[in-house]
């Protein structure tokens, strides 16, 4: 009977405590499993990963070789290695050095980096730089004469004071340009819209206003 108390007294203590702790029983079982499924599941990952590492390695070739575009920048062949999220502005700024390019909002809003797109003024900073193969894009430093000089809308707004600060000048610029291209010889009005996309934060609008005109003028 003592043995018999003994092992039941023995089986008892074990229930006891499981019965004072049944969540540390099962906390302790839920983490044995957890660190069984981790285990498993790297091996099947790594396993997972040297089945398909020729394949994955193929892609990634794939995708460098996509990279490599070939832009036509003011008037030059530019060979550039481009991220697929990558923005028109990135890309003349810090892998081709064009910095005449401004970033103000970086989201299509102020106008500081309008450049030139097939004569089309457009937000470089909204403008991913894949969709422009086989396209002309033109920058502020593509404006600049055979010899170093400005151009004649550059001197226009010089003349009339229209740089302050300076940093929305460029784009400034580069929308006046193309009006000009389109409509010599614009009216107020259309001078005052086709600058409307570009702000200017020391509030010089009628100076630009009267640069452009100025500008059409010697037309």
């Amino acid at each position: 009977m003592a043995n018999d108390r003994n092992a039941h007294g023995h089986r008892h203590e074990g229930c006891d405590r499981q019965a004072e702790d049944p969540i540390g029983a099962l906390t302790t079982l839920s983490r044995r499993q957890l660190i069984k499924a981790v285990i498993a599941s790297g091996a099947v990952a790594s396993g997972a990963g040297f089945l398909l590492r020729g394949s994955v390695s193929s892609a990634q070739a794939a995708g460098t070789a996509e990279r490599l575009l070939t832009l036509t920048v003011n008037g030059q062949k530019r060979r550039v290695d481009v991220l697929p999220q990558e923005t028109l502005v990135q890309t003349l700024r810090n892998k081709l050095g064009l910095t005449g390019t401004k970033i103000g909002c970086d989201r299509g809003e102020c106008g500081a980096c309008t450049v030139l797109i097939d004569d089309v003024p457009s937000y470089a900073c909204s403008t991913l730089t894949h969709r422009l193969r086989g396209r002309k894009i033109t920058t502020i430093e593509g404006l600049e004469g055979p010899h170093g000089e400005l151009h004649k809308v550059q001197k226009a707004f010089i003349a009339a004071l229209a740089p302050q600060c300076g940093f929305c000048t460029p784009g400034q610029v580069m929308a006046a340009v193309a009006l000009l291209r389109v409509k010599p010889n614009p009216s107020v009005e259309e001078v005052r819209q086709a600058i409307s996309g570009n702000l200017c934060r020391c509030g010089a609008y009628d100076n630009y206003l009267q640069g452009v005109l100025a500008a059409a003028a010697e037309v």
